[in-house]
């Protein structure tokens, strides 16, 4: 079900494309520039579980947190006073923008970089949930990019898989899927061709 409005403690699968199909990321900088503004922007109103950047369009699956975990004080607005209602469409508005204006200037480019405002899924159950998980982190198989789900690097994949630090919910992700054996299992017999996206 599509909504307009993000509405807290929903899991959603967002996600956007260049316009035109164009490329959105130029080089590894920008790949890293937009992680960057995620952590900024979204970060404080939403738990990131699973993300892939693709050179000309992006899936991020993320949980709207609560009113009550909102960390207001880390929210980045686009003017100086805070509006009356912390609303995470707006902090996502405010992250594309912020992506979109800092690749325009880089590369002296003008209009719109996305092709529309960004497209959101509510995500109803857990099996929804594990297949999006799937889904996002085996895409650049999908495109042709890589053989394995590891061998990509702009997607969550790796760091669900790993020890090192990071501000995904890889403990809440791996749940989902028994344990870390299994998660890599289900990655490696997932049908991507088939899949229900």
């Amino acid at each position: 079900m599509e909504i307009d409005e993000i509405e807290e403690g929903y899991f959603y699968h967002i996600y956007n494309r260049g316009n035109n199909s164009e490329k959105i990321f130029f080089s590894e900088e920008n790949y890293a520039y937009f992680l960057k503004l995620l952590t900024k922007y979204i970060f404080p109103v939403a738990d990131i579980y699973a993300y892939c950047l693709l050179n000309n369009h992006f899936h991020i699956l993320v949980r709207i947190k609560e009113k009550n975990e909102i960390e207001i004080n880390k929210l980045k607005f686009s003017t100086i006073e805070k509006p009356k209602k912390v609303s995470a469409s707006r902090q996502f508005s405010h992250f594309l923008n912020a992506y979109s204006q800092a690749v325009n200037k880089k590369y002296a480019r003008t209009g719109s970089l996305f092709e529309k405002r960004f497209e959101r899924k509510r995500i109803s159950d857990n099996h929804y949930l594990r297949q999006v998980i799937l889904y996002i982190n085996t895409n650049p198989l999908k495109h042709n990019l890589v053989e394995k789900p590891k061998d990509y690097k702009w997607s969550s994949y790796n760091s669900h898989i790993s020890n090192a630090k990071t501000k995904l919910k890889r403990k809440e992700v791996i749940e989902l899927f028994d344990d870390v054996e299994n998660f890599v299992l289900c990655h490696k017999n997932y049908d991507f061709l088939n899949s229900i996206f």
